[in-house]
């Protein structure tokens, strides 16, 4: 049983049979006419009542499904065949990586309860005495270490020589385990807060769920997760900011750019080394970056510390545009090759127990269908990164830069639009 396609693995984009230019023209519109509509009918701010509060304490039984769930995982990755059929390699490419996006958005940062590594530190604190760790954790650090484990994951991903070597996968995973568990054990939980890139990226995405939010009660003090329906772009500018959350964000669009761009005839038709991919895909995510940095700073009547941080302090708003670009390009690969990984992971020694059993092509079968549902995330994830971007703003900025000092955003955003579905329907 195949678990990966050529090259990475990730399906392309082919499937999107609508006009090119009318889906480029609507999402430009879009985002144009919703600046437009904020900007004389949205003049104070109205998103940043929200408070940030310190994370709820972990659920033991989520603690113990996280540990059953990864020893499943690495058995099958590591016990499993050493061919495209091992359940592990596409398990880490399709529910840890894609999967861990409406996880979070669906049940919040329930991947801090389930993680095994902080269940292993926090059990080595408690039987040493230091719950925090040994070392306090470099605050100056900010996000660092979960950029450079990000950027190796999308290098191993797409970029590596054989993204689908189950060896070159056992050698990542067991790095990244010796890593984390090391790291978080000196460091203690502020480790998985701001270095493990999966435990970073949920905690991210989860800013935006639209169902789940940890709130303090005044009472007791104590903080709980709390579901029900609430508007998710309160939550979002509570995204704490730290040195790197912008080269983190720039990391996670900026690859899934990328990653469009390496399936196009143009890339395909090219003989290129391991060193051109890699050197194409750090392009891509300094660019995102770089663009970002710009585009936030270009406003006057502020000083040149305030001009320092408003990146950082706007850096909440890329997330929409994140959230939606993943799941315009990985929907198709997350459904259906999503099925195959699951009947790879019930039979994890590839012995054939499940005889051949069939997937399901739900979203294949009806482009038409497909192709609206991956332009509107985009659309839709970009219109709401104008929404949080406008109103912060207005925090931010002196009244009478208000409206001049978000032009550049805006084209940008119609820029990071243009190219994202640019990149989508044009492989």
């Amino acid at each position: 049983m195949s678990l990966l396609l050529p090259q990475h693995g990730l399906g392309g984009s082919t499937d999107l049979p609508i006009p090119f230019m009318y889906a480029l023209v609507g999402a430009s519109w879009a985002l144009t006419i919703s600046f437009a509509v904020l900007a004389f009918a949205w003049r104070e701010p109205r998103l940043d009542g929200e408070v940030a509060v310190s994370a709820p304490r972990r659920r033991p039984w989520l603690a113990v499904v996280g540990a059953v769930v990864a020893l499943w995982w690495i058995g099958t990755l590591f016990l499993g065949p050493d061919d495209a059929g091992n359940g592990g390699v596409g398990a880490l490419y399709v529910y840890v990586w894609v999967g861990l996006v409406p996880l979070a958005l669906v049940a919040g940062h329930v991947w801090r309860d389930l993680s095994p590594w902080r269940s292993i530190q926090a059990l080595v604190g408690r039987l040493t005495g230091r719950p925090d760790g040994f070392v306090r954790y470099p605050e100056a650090l900010g996000y660092w270490p979960a950029v450079v484990g990000l950027l190796a994951f999308v290098w191993l991903e797409l970029a590596s020589p054989d993204a689908g070597s189950v060896t070159a996968v056992r050698t990542w995973v067991a790095t990244y385990v010796v890593v984390t568990v090391v790291a978080g054990v000196v460091l203690g939980p502020r480790w998985f807060d701001r270095g493990d890139p999966f435990d970073v990226y949920s905690a991210i995405v989860a800013r935006l769920s639209p169902f789940v939010r940890d709130t303090e009660d005044p009472g007791t003090g104590q903080v709980r997760r709390r579901w029900g329906w609430h508007n998710s772009l309160r939550t979002l500018p509570t995204l704490p900011v730290a040195p790197g959350l912008v080269a983190l964000l720039g990391v996670l669009l900026g690859s899934t750019a990328y990653d469009s761009f390496s399936a196009s005839a143009f890339w395909q038709s090219r003989s290129l080394s391991g060193m051109d991919r890699t050197a194409t895909l750090v392009g891509f995510c300094v660019l995102v970056a770089l663009l970002f940095q710009l585009a936030a700073r270009a406003t006057g009547g502020i000083s040149a510390e305030r001009r320092g941080e408003l990146p950082g302090l706007l850096a909440h708003s890329l997330v929409p545009i994140v959230v939606g670009y993943v799941f315009a390009h990985y929907l198709t690969y997350l459904v259906e090759k999503g099925q195959t990984v699951a009947f790879a992971l019930l039979d994890p020694l590839g012995r054939g127990w499940l005889g051949d059993p069939s997937v399901s092509y739900v979203l294949s079968t009806h482009t038409s269908t497909l192709a609206m549902i991956k332009v509107l995330c985009v659309v839709v994830g970009h219109v709401l990164a104008v929404v949080a971007a406008h109103d912060k703003a207005l925090v931010l900025l002196p009244r009478s830069h208000r409206l001049t000092g978000q032009l550049a955003m805006l084209v940008l955003m119609v820029g990071y639009t243009f190219t994202g579905l640019y990149l989508l329907l044009s492989v």
